[in-house]
């Protein structure tokens, strides 16, 4: 049988019980299935403090049992990239940020009948920049084979990717070639030979939707949407959760083809639209499962 890693108080006050009555130390260790040392520590501390509770003791408390640190070990040598926790990929918000999902969500649940438009761009990495990863090995294996991963020595190239959707269909997939995207190279190759014509087709029941990025807020961009009279939706910051054509990424990685994407895919994500800011309403400012 293994021995205690600690005692309760009532075995404690029993020890102390069995000492007092003239029993051994080393009987009364044996009978708690403990180190000798324990029985003696105990006895010493009720000797000067009267007492037999646990002192307090600095660190973090022990939150596994010895059958999970059993199954910990070697889990982390048979796989090495274990961690103990998942990160989980969600925006930290502030209290001002949590104030303006609260109140950004009741504002479009006002116009959800109206025709929305939501566009979105990201960045696909061809290499990943980092050359760190952190496993779990034994001692001095750093250079083994192993444990190591061969990279390139230099970051990979990477593409950007433009692309809207709105009930009943979406636009073509567009590809920024070369540099960076700007509020000028938004309104020139996009706003204006993307968004525009669907405005004069749908009418005035048209509304954008983007992610916040800071080409879409530029002055540039903004005079443009004044000048051609686009109504544009306004909501909070970092809410990855209220976009929702940031799902649909998920359905272009299996399919691998933009122009594949069903249409139901995508009128049910903007349809999730309402959903989305009632629940953000009921949490009062908190994440939802989006």
């Amino acid at each position: 049988m293994p021995r205690r890693s600690c005692l309760p108080d009532s075995l404690r006050w029993r020890g102390v019980g069995w000492m007092e009555m003239r029993l051994l130390q080393a009987d009364a260790a044996r009978r708690l299935n403990v180190s000798r040392s324990v029985v003696q520590r105990l006895w010493d501390q009720y000797q000067s403090e009267s007492s037999v509770s646990r002192r307090h003791v600095s660190g973090r408390p022990r939150v596994t049992t010895p059958t999970e640190d059993r199954f910990i070990a070697p889990s982390a040598k048979k796989e090495k990239k274990h961690y103990c926790a998942a990160a989980r990929c969600r925006p930290l918000c502030s209290i001002r940020e949590k104030n303006l999902r609260y109140y950004g969500a009741k504002t479009p649940s006002q116009c959800m009948s109206l025709c929305k438009a939501t566009s979105y761009e990201p960045r696909f990495i061809l290499e990943s920049d980092s050359r760190r990863l952190l496993i779990w090995r034994e001692q001095r294996t750093r250079y083994h084979q192993s444990n190591t991963l061969e990279k390139h020595s230099y970051r990979g190239g990477g593409i950007v990717v433009w692309a809207g959707i709105l009930l009943s269909g979406h636009t073509d997939l567009h590809v920024f070639h070369g540099g960076t995207l700007t509020g000028v190279r938004y309104r020139d190759e996009i706003l204006d030979p993307y968004v525009r014509p669907y405005v004069g087709a749908i009418g005035n029941d048209f509304i954008l939707m983007d992610d916040n990025a800071r080409p879409h807020r530029a002055v540039v961009v903004e005079d443009y949407l004044e000048g051609h009279i686009l109504e544009q939706m306004e909501w909070p910051a970092q809410s990855p959760d209220l976009n929702s054509i940031g799902h649909l990424w998920d359905y272009q990685g299996l399919l691998r083809v933009w122009s594949s994407l069903p249409i139901s895919a995508s009128d049910n994500l903007i349809d999730s639209m309402e959903c989305r800011c009632r629940q953000c309403i009921q949490v009062r400012d908190g994440h939802i499962p989006y």
